[in-house]
């Protein structure tokens, strides 16, 4: 009698029955790639170290992406669409009202998760025991003190201008966004998410091509993916300091803009390819990137659409990373910088340094790009604030003015005041600036990426990058000054304000990351 094979998996989501085959399969790309629950996101791919998967088994919150499909057998899955109609409005609300989403990819399995923790009966004061949940969790957008706020909304929106919303989020963003209840949801627009469901599927090969099949698991099996890592081997500052008599000096490590929504585009024949910005900017990582290419060739060459997606170690190695720097400066403005080759970097220095020499050095690396956060500028005014005890003062090359004070230790805070022009909309430009405050405690403290003499990069999961957790990111005070000029980007010189004022209250250590801790 011939072998019949695995018995199929039976279980239900979101109320409804439903069997799959036992393949082996990871929960994830059954429920997001075969069954079609694009509320599911993958940020890792998969490594389990997002959380942008996250679903309830039998009410429990798991992590779908490093859940194999058969421990599910019989059990109830509930998703993000399985969730109450009005709970998900409720968290959807709150999230818009308290700008606790910014692109909204990592947010639905944020909501799954405080909507199990709601469930359990936590206090709506314990903000500890939230913390605690979002450690499975990682979000770079809204530096995190923005989901404690949606933790505790009233559920009642306020009256907002969402057009004007998001037109802030756009600037803040430099890239066309939208402010909406529905986002938190991730129903932002992503690529990857609106991919026609018979589209082929193509991933980097590895060999500087791409590997195209019906499916994503036939196409990264094609391709040899092999799942990322976290390195042993020590991050360290690329360059060495200029000889000279400064008065302050730095050395930036290679930095990874970290952003949770994976590079991704589709295009049919003949036609238009998806952006991979979609809902969100990604940092300037995203500006260059070559989904939208490959997308458009692969199709040409295929005669069908093709769906591009990379994983989180082809963006690791791929996307561009913040150029390293090595610099002295004096009082007077004048110095050396030197910096990773990177196009364009120079001239960005010089807007806000014009007595800073510039010495751009090869080294073998990750690509660099100056579309990436304040390259360059930010680094140029961050040395020559060190070179004072005045209060941190930053003025972006756009205008808008940021100062920023960081105290450490037990009862740590960050206190930014940002004059930006018409703010539009106060909660979406209080995001913004939360969300650089974190990124700048992470990149003085934390963030580095190790790479080898021959260029390579070893740290391939999303947790090595330094990113800083919620149980580590201190309350941020923001206080938006009033401005009835034209609006201009805040939130990069909150990043370069509060860099410099977290170096400086470090004692202005010279090698990034410092190690030093922000929060307890």
């Amino acid at each position: 009698m011939a072998d019949a094979g695995p018995m199929p998996l039976s279980f239900e989501v979101d109320g409804r029955p439903v069997e799959v085959a036992d393949d082996g399969t990871s929960l994830l790309t059954v429920l997001r790639e075969q069954l079609g629950h694009r509320s599911l996101k993958d940020g890792c791919s998969p490594q389990g170290q997002c959380g942008c998967c996250t679903v309830l088994v039998d009410g429990q919150p798991r992590v779908a992406c490093v859940t194999p499909a058969r421990r599910v057998r019989d059990r109830s899955i509930t998703t993000l669409e399985g969730l109450p109609t009005e709970s998900a409005q409720r968290w959807a609300e709150a999230f818009c009202a308290t700008g606790a989403s910014q692109c909204g990819f990592c947010t639905p399995g944020i909501v799954v998760r405080l909507h199990a923790l709601r469930a359990k009966g936590t206090a709506v004061d314990d903000l500890g025991a939230v913390e605690q949940a979002l450690l499975a969790h990682l979000c770079r957008c809204t530096g995190w003190r923005t989901i404690l706020d949606a933790w505790q909304a009233d559920s009642a929106p306020a009256s907002r201008d969402l057009d004007a919303a998001s037109r802030r989020a756009t600037i803040e963003g430099r890239s066309p966004q939208r402010v909406a209840p529905d986002v938190a949801l991730g129903l932002g627009g992503f690529a990857d998410d609106t991919a026609p469901a018979d589209a082929l599927v193509a991933v980097p090969d590895g060999r500087g091509g791409w590997a195209v099949a019906e499916t994503l698991e036939e196409a990264r099996a094609n391709a040899g993916k092999i799942q990322g890592r976290r390195t042993t081997t020590p991050a360290a500052p690329p360059l060495d300091l200029p000889p000279g008599d400064w008065d302050a000096t730095l050395r930036t490590s290679w930095v990874e803009p970290a952003y949770l929504e994976l590079d991704a585009s589709w295009c049919a024949p003949d036609g238009e390819p998806a952006t991979p910005l979609a809902n969100g900017g990604a940092f300037g990582g995203k500006t260059d990137s070559v989904a939208a290419a490959a997308a458009r060739e692969l199709a040409r060459q295929h005669g069908r659409t093709v769906r591009v997606v990379l994983a989180r170690e082809d963006s690791v190695r791929l996307g561009p990373k913040r150029p390293p720097i090595a610099g002295g400066v004096r009082a007077d403005g004048t110095g050396v910088i030197r910096v990773v080759h990177t196009p364009g970097i120079a001239e960005a220095i010089h807007r806000v340094a014009p007595k800073i020499q510039i010495e751009e050095v090869e080294v073998s690396g990750p690509p660099t790009s100056v579309n990436v956060r304040a390259a360059g500028w930010a680094e140029a005014l961050i040395l020559l604030a060190g070179t004072s005890d005045r209060p941190v003062e930053i003025a972006s090359p756009e205008g808008a003015t940021a100062r920023a004070r960081v105290v450490l230790g037990p009862e740590p805070l960050v206190e930014v005041q940002v004059r930006c022009g018409q703010p539009l909309d106060e909660v979406v430009l209080r995001s913004y600036c939360i969300g650089a405050s974190h990124m700048a405690l992470g990149w003085v403290s934390n963030e580095a990426l190790a790479v080898d003499p021959d260029g390579e990069v070893h740290d391939l999961t999303i947790r090595s990058f330094g990113v800083l957790r919620a149980v580590d990111t201190p309350p941020i005070e923001i206080t938006l000054e009033p401005d009835d000029g034209p609006p201009v980007n805040g939130s990069d010189a909150v990043f370069a304000a509060v860099a410099a004022a977290t170096w400086i209250a470090q004692g202005r250590p010279t090698d990034w990351p410092t190690g030093q801790r922000i929060r307890g």
